[in-house]
Formats: structure tokens, C-alpha cells, sequence
């Protein structure tokens, strides 16, 4: 891990947190004391999205269990995880899940999909999140509620029938990401043809006015972690409608929206957005411990002023450096044309450069070690926000990667929204080790369960990657006595073994 990493639960002040922060030479503003509701904490406030009055400023992320049947139907782990969701306090729930609007863009065999038999088992997965909410907070609590639905295609990472087999549908050919992910840069079998474009939208579409009809407020059309939707914004050489100048490479997620439109005319639409990417990254193995990975090195690419890197969100020259001119204009222009009612801005992708996307202090099995403290990648995400949020008044945000601030997540959220820096404060990790940390915050000021506060361990992401379910196995009871739990700690010893006999090598 970077040199400087500091375990931020062995500080046990709140003067030492903001003096650690100093010390990196972090921005990031925090409150000395967490207020309940009763006492006017910031958190409490209601906001508005489009015509609805949310409760809270708390807003649980969507995260993919891997665990639904293999037709696309939630299975009782899914139902325990929405209705965990429904007991957190949060009052607005950002998808749940991703859900596939078809077969073959699921990111893995278990992804919850869209088709005509599983419409009836999404409907009991929603009404059980609002069951548990009311059961918890009291009848008729789901009238601040909004719970969304998150249509994705997973593009380059789809995994249909294999949890190890990588098939991929692309934008475009990336000059790093081909070869990182084994696609032959001559294979254009793999690229999605304008047809197939055309035809996805009418099932994004169609998937949208399902979920209006079942009950969802809102439908998230997915742009962001690398999948589809956001491969597209960085396809500036793709020839035809789909590609080029930015309204090319927005075309897609217009004419989503625009369908929606005119098919759910009530229903409201989110976009969850990477507002910026840079390269990947790779275990750098001349400084990897024994049975350890490596500290995470950027990938090498080779450009010239005639052939930038296609990223979005980043200086094409210099891809290192974030450039938020286009995603700042298409953030303008959701609100002002398409009148897209709450954006959720998260950045990079958990597949190529995690740590800038979900900064941890432990990597996931594919990962590498943070090559700088993770406060910087929260600090980064967060402060970017700010920026975005005074130049698009009227646009509500939600903002992400706080979990890692642990047991000063409370007092930065609270400081952050009372400053009008964003709308909502994102959960993601934490709520699958501490589902009810936003009610305790609310309700008595502090994290009453002190040993459930998320330590990204990652095992979350390492189960998956490894073909298991995804859960909290390091804290969750229920997922510590899941036969998986098992399999993951041998999963691991593996790879260690693997790290060591490359080191001795």
C-alpha cells in the first residue's frame, strides 16, 4: 500500500482524522459532531427530485450480488439485500442492482434480467424493500421513498454463461483495454453494429416501462465503470451515428431517454455517470512482497497528437490528468434538454482502475495494491463533485466514494451536504456490512455498531471475481457462515501461493 497510508480506524479523534487529512494535503471539510434528525442534522432534509419530495439525504448504491437464478430471477440472498436496503433509513434507493435489459449483456450468469417471466419476480423484490422499509420506519414511511431501477448492458464485461469467460460486446476497439482483456484488435465480430444499437434501445426502453409500471419512480440508463453506456462516450472513432463528435457519442443515451419518454412519460430518469477516467492500471511486480500484490502502476500508452487516448473525462494528451470540460457540457445539457431528473457521479472503473473508483485499503483479488492513500481517491471524487455542483444549479447529485472514510464517513457526509456541496451522499460497501448505519446516524447521532463499519476489505469484489456470491463475508454474520465464505479464503491462500511461486521465480 502507498508509504503514507495510515489505518484510519486506529485514529480515535476527530482533530487527528482532520490533521491526517492535512497532512496529505487534503481539502475535505468535517463536522466535529453528528446531528440526529430530532437535533436539524443536514442528512434529514428533504430534497427534491423531479416531482417527488425524497426524505433524506442518504442514497444506497446499486451493487450486484451475483447471486440471482441463472433465467434472471432474484433468489432469498437477493431479497435479503434489497430488503437490507429498505431498513438502512435511506430514502433514496439508486437501482438496487443493475439489471440486464437482455441475455446477452448480463456481467455475469446470475445478473437479475429483464424478460416477460421475471417481471412478476421483480415485482416481489421491489414491494419487499418497501415492506421492510414500513415495517422499520412506520406505515405509510415509503411516502418520501424513491427507489429507482439500474438498466445497464454490460458491454465489454459481459459474462452471459460463464462467471470466468469474458464475452464482449464493444464500442469501439481500445488501443489498452483490447489487449488487457484478450479481445483481438482484429475481431470486429465483438463490435456492436448500429442495428444491434438500435434494437438494445428498444429493449432499455422496454425494460424502462416495466418498471413504471411495477412501481419504480425512476430508471437509471447506466454510463459509467467501463459497461456500455459508457464505453460509448469515449468513442470518438467510431464511424456512423454512434460515434465521434460528443453528440454522436451521447446519441445513445438520448435516444434511451427520448423513447422512455414516450412511452413512461411519468417516469423519471437518472443517469449514473464516470464524470471522469484515466488509464489502467497493473500490479507492479518489481516492487509486489512476497505473496502480495504488487502497488498499482498505470499501463504505458503510446500516443501522439494525431492518436489521443479515448477516455472520457480526462485529457486525451496527458489521460492521467481528469478533464471535466465534456462531462461538465453533457451534464448541461441532461438537464436542460432531456430534463434527466438526478445524476450519480462515481469515476473509472472497478475492472481497469479500481482505486480511483472504490479507494480501499485492500485490493480485490484482480486488483493491486493503492499506489496512494485512499483518503486521495475519496478526497479526488468528492471535491470533484463540489466543482461540478456550482456550475449546474437545478441538477440534484449524488456523490460517491465515502465508504472508506469508515468512522468519519458521518461527520464528511454531514459537512458536505450542509455545505451544499452535494444533494445525496452515496453508500455502497458500508451498507453491505452496516445496513442501517444512515437510521442509527439519524436516529441517535453516531454508528451504534461499531465492528460492522466497512474496513474495504474487498472481499465483496473478490467473491465475484473469483465466481462466488457477493456479500460482506468478513463482517455479515450470515455471509461468515455461507459455504462460500469458505471457498473464498481458499480462493485466496491460492493466489497468495500463486504471488509467491512468481516472486521465487
Amino acid at each position: 500500500m502507498a508509504a503514507s497510508t495510515q489505518r484510519l480506524g486506529h485514529i480515535k479523534r476527530i482533530e487527528d482524522f482532520c490533521a491526517h487529512l492535512q497532512g496529505l494535503g487534503l481539502d475535505l471539510p468535517v463536522d466535529e459532531h453528528v446531528l440526529t434528525a430530532a437535533k436539524g442534522s443536514p442528512m434529514a432534509e428533504p430534497c427534491q427530485i423531479g416531482h417527488f419530495a425524497v426524505g433524506n439525504r442518504w442514497c444506497i448504491q446499486p451493487m450486484e450480488g451475483w447471486d440471482g437464478t441463472e433465467d434472471g430471477k432474484p433468489t432469498p440472498l437477493t431479497k435479503r439485500r434489497w430488503q437490507n436496503f429498505g431498513i438502512s433509513g435511506a430514502k433514496l434507493i439508486w437501482g438496487g442492482e443493475a439489471f440486464a435489459v437482455q441475455s446477452d449483456g448480463r456481467a455475469n450468469p446470475n445478473q437479475l434480467l429483464f424478460k416477460p417471466e421475471n417481471i412478476e419476480p421483480l415485482n416481489d423484490l421491489f414491494h419487499s424493500l418497501i415492506t421492510a422499509h414500513c415495517d422499520r420506519f412506520g406505515q405509510n414511511a415509503d411516502r418520501d421513498l424513491l427507489i429507482g431501477l439500474q438498466l445497464t448492458h454490460s458491454g465489454r464485461f459481459c459474462r452471459p454463461h460463464d462467471k470466468a469467460r469474458l464475452e464482449p460486446r464493444i464500442v469501439y476497439h481500445h488501443p489498452m483495454l483490447d489487449k488487457k482483456f484478450n479481445i483481438d484488435p482484429g475481431d470486429n465480430s465483438v463490435v456492436v453494429t448500429d442495428d444491434y444499437i438500435k434494437r438494445l434501445i428498444d429493449r432499455y426502453v422496454q425494460a424502462a416501462k416495466v418498471a413504471d409500471e411495477i412501481g419504480f419512480r425512476f430508471v437509471d440508463v447506466k454510463h459509467c465503470h467501463g459497461y456500455l453506456g459508457h464505453e460509448f462516450l469515449s468513442a470518438f472513432n467510431r464511424p456512423g451515428p454512434y460515434g465521434g463528435d460528443l453528440e454522436g457519442r451521447t446519441r445513445f443515451l438520448s435516444e434511451i431517454v427520448q423513447g422512455i419518454r414516450a412511452e413512461a412519460p411519468n417516469l423519471m430518469v437518472g443517469v449514473r455517470l464516470s464524470i471522469f477516467d484515466t488509464l489502467p492500471y497493473h500490479p507492479d511486480s518489481t516492487r509486489a512482497d512476497t505473496g502480495k500484490l504488487g502497488p498499482g502502476i498505470p499501463d504505458s500508452y503510446q500516443q501522439s497528437r494525431q492518436d489521443p487516448y479515448p477516455g472520457f473525462g480526462c485529457n486525451r494528451q496527458h489521460p492521467l490528468e481528469p478533464d471535466l470540460s465534456e462531462p461538465i457540457q453533457l451534464l448541461r445539457w441532461l438537464r436542460d434538454d432531456l430534463k434527466v431528473a438526478v445524476v450519480n457521479l462515481t469515476a473509472g472503473s472497478p475492472y481497469y482502475n479500481p482505486h480511483i473508483q472504490r479507494p480501499a485499503l485492500f485490493p480485490p483479488s484482480d486488483g493491486y495494491q493503492p499506489p496512494e492513500d485512499p483518503l486521495v481517491g475519496c478526497v479526488r471524487q468528492i471535491q470533484t463533485v463540489k466543482k461540478i455542483r456550482k456550475q449546474l444549479e437545478g441538477l440534484p447529485i449524488v456523490g460517491s466514494a465515502y465508504t472508506y472514510l469508515q468512522e468519519w464517513l458521518p461527520h464528511v457526509a454531514q459537512a458536505v451536504v450542509g455545505r451544499n456541496e452535494v444533494d445525496f451522499v452515496g453508500l455502497g460497501r458500508m451498507v453491505l456490512a452496516y445496513p442501517d448505519l444512515p437510521a442509527d446516524l439519524l436516529e441517535q447521532g453516531r454508528a451504534v455498531k461499531m465492528k460492522q463499519i466497512c474496513r474495504t476489505f474487498s472481499d465483496c469484489t473478490t467473491g465475484p471475481r473469483n465466481g462466488l456470491i457477493s456479500g460482506c463475508f468478513p463482517l455479515d454474520d450470515f455471509y461468515k457462515k455461507h459455504p462460500d465464505n469458505k471457498r473464498l479464503k481458499a480462493a485466496k491462500t491460492a493466489q497468495r501461493q500463486q504471488l509467491r511461486s512468481a516472486d521465487e521465480s
